[in-house]
């Protein structure tokens, strides 16, 4: 079978000086009519900059080699020629379809100019065109929503109206950009299914880039593995999963979470809660017109307890509570009722010393430590202001060794104490924000999807650390996610929430194995099985 895509040594690279590092160095594949071909790899690794660069769309990017679409080569063709490729031969979607489609245009609008522009459509037929595509995508009352702003959709609808507006011209060839990473896990398995049969249907080639190795063993013919912007491994999926011959590949593959975390003893088993949460409900109001309010119930009577060195993991997806449930526990949201006892003490609910006491044996780590660690301060600041805030007369000297022995705890040296937090990766940054809850060598540690935001090889370090610093100090973990793996490596415990209420809660290993709720079966059935 003809290829109908060819890339040859295809080089990308910025800047004007020859010298210049290549984001992408001597990439060559191909990819046949009707295959779905994978490419993955960690942040940074080529794969984004090279799919863009098949169509050039990569700003201020010098491009050389050769991408041969049915024989054409794509580097040398002129700008005209590709505006008239982009969108009907080849098409693509983006991984977050809120900054690629047009926030001033209604969904309706932008399928219709697609198919204004490539197929020479009138109104009339484009509007009934464009209805169809988004109720073939999924899309429910797709008359309506075809009048609907972006904002006015879910994330999972906004994919699936990005997937019909790259569908309207029928292209032989669709480039998929980590099309999934901005949503829940069912729904990524919806999309995905929702592309598996559209690729079937319509016969279309699909190029992935993704760094969801669970997502490319499901649904990819062929994988390609990029690092540092070279293709370091080729194979079908099934060969590459059974026998990866590159290290960088088996340290992919490698990096899937396994169960780390160590039983309770008898001793913590027997012992009282440190953490109990009785009939909590926190209901917001937001108005509906003129005079009339509305209530939203995002914590509905849900109760908990947690025990002395023990995790306690809460799964669900986006807007099922679980953020809204720790900040609940932690007494941070004003609106919450119920009662909540620390230690075997009422949790006050006012602002008092006896709170704030409280609070310093615990400390909150959050998904993004770019977001959560300020920018203005050093990483000596941020990591003892816990420090200057309840230990006020600490010595300036014994407050600097903790802090040095803190962030030497986590894996980090003494040297980054005059740094910010801009000249560290994501996962050092996630080191240092684990020092600064650590600092104050907390009881409990409330861990808000600490890792979603990072690489798999990156993601299995910072959980390993965790593991580590757990059975060392004995803290106790109340672990948010909505990534089953993280959650079922990590936990003694899980509960599963939707919509407000926790609907299974047991011990990790039942779950997992022999889950009783459709909703947990279903978030199940979301992730490949470990091997």
């Amino acid at each position: 079978m003809t290829d109908l895509l060819e890339v040859r040594n295809l080089d990308v690279s910025f800047g004007d000086q020859a010298d210049a590092p290549r984001a992408v160095d001597g990439v060559s594949f191909t990819l046949k009519p009707g295959e779905k071909f994978a490419l993955v790899g960690e942040s940074g690794s080529g794969k984004s900059v090279t799919a863009l660069s098949l169509l050039r769309l990569v700003a201020n990017a010098r491009s050389s080699g050769e991408v041969l679409f049915e024989g054409e080569d794509l580097v040398s063709a002129s700008e005209r020629r590709l505006r008239g490729i982009r969108g009907k031969d080849i098409a693509m979607i983006f991984q977050e379809p809120m900054t690629a489609l047009n926030p001033l245009m209604r969904i309706g609008e932008q399928i219709v100019e697609v198919l204004s522009l490539h197929e020479g459509m009138d109104y009339t037929a484009a509007r009934a065109r464009g209805i169809e595509l988004l109720g073939h995508t999924g899309i429910t009352e797709p008359e309506r929503r075809f009048s609907s702003y972006p904002h006015e959709l879910s994330g999972g609808q906004r994919q699936r109206a990005m997937i019909a507006m790259a569908l309207a011209c029928r292209p032989k060839l669709l480039i998929a950009d980590e099309p999934t990473t901005a949503l829940d896990v069912t729904i990524r398995t919806q999309i995905m299914d929702l592309l598996d049969g559209l690729q079937r249907e319509y016969g279309m080639a699909i190029l992935l880039i993704t760094h969801d190795l669970n997502l490319v063993r499901r649904f990819a013919d062929r994988v390609g593995v990029m690092q540092s912007g070279r293709l370091v491994e080729l194979a079908e999926t099934g060969q590459l999963f059974a026998s990866p011959q590159h290290p960088y590949t088996q340290r992919l593959l490698d990096s899937r979470p396994r169960k780390m975390v160590r039983p309770l003893s008898a001793e913590q088993e027997a012992a009282s809660d440190l953490l109990r949460g009785d009939s909590l409900r926190v209901e917001f109001s937001y108005p509906v017109g003129w005079f009339r309010k509305k209530t939203f119930t995002a914590v509905d009577d849900v109760s908990l307890t947690l025990k002395r060195g023990e995790t306690l993991g809460i799964v669900g997806e986006s807007g099922s509570g679980k953020s809204t449930l720790a900040m609940a526990l932690l007494v941070l949201q004003s609106l919450a009722q119920g009662d909540c006892f620390f230690d075997g003490q009422p949790m006050p609910r006012v602002p008092s010393a006896k709170l704030r006491a409280l609070r310093a044996r615990m400390q909150v780590v959050f998904q993004d430590p770019f977001a959560s660690l300020s920018p203005r301060m050093t990483i000596e600041q941020i990591v003892g202001e816990g420090l200057a805030l309840h230990h006020p007369g600490m010595p300036v000297s014994e407050r600097r060794w903790r802090i040095a022995q803190t962030l030497q705890e986590v894996g980090m040296g003494a040297e980054v104490l005059v740094r910010y937090p801009h000249e560290f990766s994501g996962g050092q940054r996630q080191r240092i924000a684990i020092a600064r809850a650590l600092i104050l060598e907390p009881q409990l540690v409330v861990l808000d999807e600490p890792t979603s935001a990072l690489d798999a090889s990156v993601q299995k370090q910072v959980l390993e650390l965790l593991a580590g610093l757990q059975a060392r100090h004995g803290m106790s973990y109340l672990l948010i996610s909505h990534d089953l793996e993280v959650i079922a490596a990590m936990s003694h415990r899980i509960a599963v929430m939707q919509a407000g209420r926790i609907v299974e809660q047991g011990p990790a290993e039942t779950i997992i194995n022999s889950p009783h709720h459709d909703y947990t079966r279903q978030l199940l059935s979301s992730v490949s099985p470990q091997d």
